[in-house]
């Protein structure tokens, strides 16, 4: 906020300070003559959108209509639920541990007792 107060000041001190050089009304007339701004049509937007959608038509055709991702809707609808991590490490066998070595799952029946 300070910054802006502070450019406005110099803004506003710029201006007063300028002296005006009298040009008989040249700027003004240059302006006047200056041909209204046309406004360009850009076709840009247009075409990503259209390139946008052409891929996306060539993708889903190439993927054999989407059906990968029913496939894969499926296999994950089919997947067994667990119902605790004891579960999954009965059911992974051999566990590898933070260094690499094999070790025993959490049921084994060897015990160090």
């Amino acid at each position: 906020m300070d910054e802006q107060l502070q450019e406005d000041w110099l803004d506003r001190r710029l201006r007063d300070e300028m002296p005006y050089i009298d040009d008989a009304g040249f700027t003004a007339r240059v302006v006047q003559k200056l041909p209204a701004p046309q406004r360009q049509r850009s076709f840009r937007a247009l075409i990503l959108i259209t390139v946008t959608l052409l891929a996306s038509g060539l993708t889903y055709l190439a993927s054999d209509g989407g059906r990968f991702l029913v496939v894969a809707a499926y296999r994950f609808a089919s997947m067994p639920l667990l119902d605790s991590a004891s579960e999954l490490s009965e059911a992974s066998g051999p566990v590898r541990n933070a260094t690499g070595c094999l070790g025993a799952a959490a049921s084994s029946s060897a015990r160090v007792g």
